[in-house]
């Protein structure tokens, strides 16, 4: 076990909007992608923040809306496998009718994208020496995703903060499923890192 390198956590976002990288040495993931037509961004804070872009392993969506999935296929075209749960499957062709042509987006195709079942999430991370597992967490949308280190960290995307979540029965349950699990803090897509038990309502 002393071999396995420590995870670490960097967030290389912009405009408002968080993106983590969660590193097992030289291999990573990149939680929520980028905005489309944003790649020169995206290079410049990950070499910001030397992380090397063929470092990247597999890059995972919490939900496919643009500011959290636009750069998908550019970053494919990178060379970085899309990992996507089977339940997200059929957002992504709607995704593209939120886009605009000044937004440059790229259509994301079928190649290079990994489609796995949650149960399937544990060893598919295991490979890139990340503790964890990819939970089903609806509440902003049907197909969000959370991932779920073992160590208590969560990284939830626009999932609702569970302290606003009193009238969204879906997003207190998929709460409910995190706390269940072991989530103790939560990296979002947008604002702060928290600890779960300072956002409870």
């Amino acid at each position: 076990m002393d071999n396995v390198p420590a995870l670490t956590i960097v967030n290389v976002g912009y405009r408002s909007t968080n993106y983590w990288v969660i590193s097992a040495g030289n291999s990573r993931l990149l939680v929520d992608i980028g905005w489309p037509g944003t790649l020169g961004i995206m290079k410049a804070n990950l070499k910001k923040m030397g992380i090397p872009l063929r470092e990247i392993r597999y890059a995972l969506a919490t939900h496919y809306h643009i500011d959290h999935a636009g750069l998908a296929e550019e970053l494919k075209q990178e060379g970085v496998h899309l990992l996507v749960l089977d339940v997200q499957v059929d957002a992504i062709p709607i995704m593209k009718t939120w886009t605009k042509p000044a937004d440059n987006y790229v259509d994301i195709t079928q190649h290079g994208n990994v489609v796995i079942s949650f149960e399937q999430s544990r060893q598919i991370l295991g490979q890139i020496g990340i503790a964890g597992e990819i939970l089903h967490t609806p509440g902003h949308t049907e197909h969000c995703v959370s991932l779920l280190l073992d160590d208590g960290s969560v990284f939830t995307g626009d999932l609702p903060p569970e302290a606003y979540a009193y009238d969204n029965p879906v997003a207190l349950a998929s709460w409910s499923l995190l706390r269940e699990k072991g989530a103790i803090r939560v990296y979002p897509a947008h604002g702060p890192i928290r600890l779960l038990d300072e956002i409870r309502r």
